[in-house]
């Protein structure tokens, strides 16, 4: 029993940052509920689109296109006033952008109506791009899942950003300094982000998490060997 009592009060005192860390994730968790949020609601994706003005047809809008890949999808943007199609073919990882109205082909449309979207969340406000994500990073992580996205700035005292997918149409992360503050510790505290080696960062996490699981074992074990003891 002197063994397992050892055992115990080592292991308590070796795993006990792990446990205030996340024990305190825990709070900041609790705080995030009231503070931050809820994720952006789906909208219909697209701008308002005027029908009357469609003159292409789909089949020609394909047929303007440059080679032969294999059409994935089609989707009717409606960008700055005007019907577009969106075309996902497979021989190129961004859409391609024909105009219902003329049939010209303009790839720098998706920018615009990552743009569109994004000013259209923030209530009409002009916004800035200061990235395209094709991976996760720091601040736009896996758990939001839609790759690739715009990132957008409002230039304000908050510095507000908002992250946006063409392919749903619609803003797939809102966030700014305060929010971020709030994310980054529980991201710090709970998942331990500031090992930035994934590989590091989750045998860590296994071991503490392991560690906690034996010195709570010992504990229960110590529980019922004194109960014994004191009964004789």
């Amino acid at each position: 029993m002197k063994t397992v009592r050892k055992l115990h009060r080592w292991l308590g005192l070796v795993f006990s940052l792990s446990l205030l860390m996340s024990a305190g994730s825990g709070v900041i968790h609790n705080v995030m509920t009231y503070t931050q949020a809820p994720p952006p609601p789906a909208r219909p994706s697209g701008g308002e689109l005027d029908a009357s003005k469609i003159v292409i047809p789909v089949a020609e809008a394909l047929a303007r296109l440059p080679g032969h890949g294999t059409v994935q999808a089609v989707n009717l943007r409606g960008i700055q006033g005007e019907p577009w199609y969106q075309i996902y073919r497979n021989d190129s990882p961004r859409p391609y952008y024909v105009s219902a109205v003329d049939g010209r082909i303009d790839p720098g449309q998706d920018e615009r109506y990552a743009a569109q979207i994004a000013s259209a969340f923030l209530g009409g406000a002009p916004v800035r791009k200061s990235d395209y994500l094709t991976a996760f990073n720091s601040e736009y992580l896996a758990i939001f899942r839609v790759l690739p996205v715009y990132r957008f700035d409002l230039d304000d005292a908050l510095k507000t950003r908002v992250y946006v997918s063409t392919t749903t149409g619609s803003v797939t992360r809102h966030t700014d300094k305060h929010r971020q503050l709030e994310a980054n510790l529980f991201t710090n505290f709970h998942k331990l982000g500031f090992i930035p080696n994934k590989t590091v960062r989750d045998v860590v996490l296994t071991l503490t998490t392991g560690g906690m699981f034996v010195a709570a074992l010992l504990g229960i074990v110590l529980f019922f060997l004194t109960g014994k003891r004191r009964r004789s």
